[in-house]
């Protein structure tokens, strides 16, 4: 019985112990195998860094306006008899827009005209008698001082007459009318608002170091919140007081070419284009990773591992100093030299060190390292 006991122990030692040895047997080959097994090359495109010319250029946000809009407003107090235009019509200069009840103005007027008819034949007449010598020369003057006052009282009534009639300063769009037919108005009533979209211009604010790079004559690029059109303009203006407020500086730019793209008031965003610099290199803002410990490229280069009798591709996570921005470009100040390949896809599945092979340069197909 106890001899049977023992062999059943035996049994069971010798069975757990080949359990044992055969699950470490299994976990040193497993090691074994990915500790010599080679990961297959990262699949990645990449770009040269070639020297280029750059077109530095400040970055702003701006509101379009017409070269001529204004707030139409009325100069006299009265009752709105007609009103001569509709929204959006296009109207030229002096053209009658609006016009308030002139009745009783028109009928002081004709007062004055026979007041003044009467008052040069007065004077006609005063200035022959005294030819003739049978008038004293203090009739002839009381006849002057009676026309020059009622060619006075005449102007006036005209004048009055005048801003019963509001016309159009300048051509352009007229917009909604704000007033009514029959309506009483007073001096300073806005009525309508009038641009001339057909020519624009852009103004926007820079920082005083800013404004103090920008010169007049200085070209402007101008894109819409739709980015649909971009458009081009020149400097023409730039305040000389900095708002105490808020340091900054007032640009004014013209739009030559904004037809009637653009409407005043419109947000546009603006780009001061700088001298043309040379030598640059500057890489899509895309191929740039930014952490905590900074910024940086994977740059590719053929290394030979130590024993290797073979040349790899190789990334290597390369930290550079960024410098200015344009458009989907970035200049690169220090980190990168001109020829290097720099990862413009695939960089998310790259750690330093990484083997690569380069499915496309430039947009065209490269075979890998080796073959």
């Amino acid at each position: 019985m106890i001899k049977r006991f023992i062999i059943a122990i035996l049994a069971l030692v010798l069975i757990g112990g080949g359990i044992v040895g055969f699950n470490l047997f299994r976990s040193k080959m497993i090691a074994q195998f990915f500790a010599t097994m080679k990961p297959a090359p990262v699949a990645v495109s990449v770009t040269d860094t070639v020297p280029q010319r750059w077109t530095p250029g400040i970055e702003a946000i701006g509101t379009a306006s017409a070269a001529r809009g204004v707030d139409l407003a009325t100069e006299a107090s009265g009752i709105v008899r007609e009103i001569r235009f509709a929204a959006n019509d296009h109207v030229e200069q002096g053209q009658l827009l609006v016009q308030i009840d002139d009745r009783q103005e028109r009928a002081d007027l004709a007062a004055a005209q026979a007041a003044l008819d009467l008052a040069e034949t007065t004077l006609t007449r005063a200035r022959e008698l005294r030819d003739r010598g049978v008038s004293a020369n203090t009739t002839l003057d009381s006849a002057e001082a009676e026309a020059v006052s009622a060619r006075s009282t005449v102007a006036k009534l005209q004048a009055v007459l005048e801003t019963k009639q509001l016309n159009a300063p300048f051509a352009g769009t007229i917009g909604i009318p704000q007033i009514e037919v029959g309506q009483y108005v007073t001096p300073g009533t806005v009525y309508a608002t009038l641009q001339d979209i057909r020519h624009m211009r852009v103004d926007f604010t820079l920082s005083e170091q800013q404004a103090g790079i920008v010169k007049p004559g200085m070209s402007v690029t101008v894109t819409p919140e739709s980015g649909e059109d971009v458009l081009a303009g020149t400097v023409t203006g730039i305040e000389p007081k900095i708002d105490p407020n808020s340091r900054l500086v007032t640009i004014r730019a013209e739009l030559p070419d904004a037809g009637t793209t653009l409407t005043p008031g419109q947000f546009l965003r603006v780009r001061v284009n700088l001298p043309e610099e040379e030598g640059i290199i500057a890489l899509p803002q895309t191929v740039v990773s930014s952490t905590l410990y900074g910024d940086s490229v994977f740059v590719v280069r053929s290394e030979t591992p130590e024993g290797a009798s073979e040349a790899q591709l190789v990334a290597r996570q390369v930290f550079v100093t960024l410098g200015r921005r344009a458009g989907d470009k970035i200049e690169i100040v220090k980190g990168v030299e001109a020829g290097d390949k720099i990862v413009d896809a695939g960089q998310n599945k790259l750690t330093s060190g990484a083997v690569v092979k380069i499915a496309e340069e430039n947009g065209t197909a490269v075979p890998a390292a080796g073959n």
